[in-house]
């Protein structure tokens, strides 16, 4: 399976509609690949809590209209990272923000939506301004030869909660697609942490995170392809915006599964 992580950089200055413009572009350029992954919250930025409410769009808006119409013209399964989304009521807490990813299959056609789980800020940012996720999600994605592969999506802080990784591997997830907003403060656990979730349930991780600077937080880029078997294949640069392009070789996770049936012994 082919696959383009794409590590943007951008600041606050970039409007939002061309950012959206220019990420299109960046899609369309990453024809030929099976799936291309790009970052969390990258148009109304991660950190910009200020402008979430303003930026806010529908599942079906401008951004999400975009995006598929770059799925389809690239011919690519496109995991478009995360935006905010306006939800049609209030949900549990009284919000009415998402924090929202959306797949895109080759044809343009939406494939799945996944919400956010774990809130991000403390009591602060996300949890005051979003609605939590309730709902694992898993999708089939074309793995290059003809067949699909399970990804569990998942959504920058999460990654810090093995327990959705572990329940994404019992629901047959063979691969992670995680989009983030990691600043550079904490990159060293980014880095650390997609190994683990690699290495403990035997699946292949896609971190795609971000480079610049959002609302004053400088961001870790180093998005980074991991193997079942905890190997980096890619990592990008810390503050470039980057294409990692990168052949996934999913039968040599069937391989090292049998070979090292660790998750055979779990008794919790």
């Amino acid at each position: 399976m082919r696959v383009a992580l794409v590590q943007l950089s951008y600041d606050d200055a970039e409007p939002m509609a061309e950012r959206v413009e220019r990420v299109a572009r960046l899609v369309r350029d990453q024809a030929g690949h099976d799936l291309v992954v790009l970052p969390e919250l990258w148009g109304a930025t991660g950190f910009g809590y200020g402008r979430w409410e303003a930026d806010a769009q529908p599942v079906d808006g401008p951004l999400a209209t975009a995006m598929a119409a770059a799925a389809r013209e690239a011919g690519v399964t496109l995991h478009a990272g995360s935006i905010v989304e306006r939800l049609e009521a209030p949900g549990p807490d009284g919000n009415l923000l998402a924090n929202t990813s959306l797949l895109y299959a080759a044809d343009g056609s939406r494939i799945a939506v996944y919400r956010k789980i774990h809130r991000f800020g403390f009591g602060a940012g996300e949890p005051r301004l979003m609605e939590a996720g309730e709902d694992v999600v898993l999708a089939e994605i074309p793995s290059g030869t003809g067949g699909s592969v399970t990804a569990g999506l998942s959504t920058c802080y999460d990654l810090r909660f093995p327990e959705l990784y572990r329940r994404q591997g019992a629901e047959g997830a063979e691969v992670f697609v995680v989009p983030a907003a990691w600043p550079a403060a904490r990159v060293g656990h980014w880095t650390l942490l997609g190994r683990a979730r690699a290495v403990e349930n035997q699946c292949v991780v896609l971190q795609c995170n971000t480079a610049g600077t959002h609302a004053g937080h400088e961001m870790g880029g180093r998005s980074q392809v991991v193997t079942a078997a905890g190997e980096v294949l890619a990592e990008g640069s810390a503050t470039a915006e980057e294409v990692l392009s990168v052949e996934v070789d999913l039968e040599a996770t069937t391989a090292y599964r049998s070979a090292f049936p660790v998750l055979g012994d779990r008794r919790l």
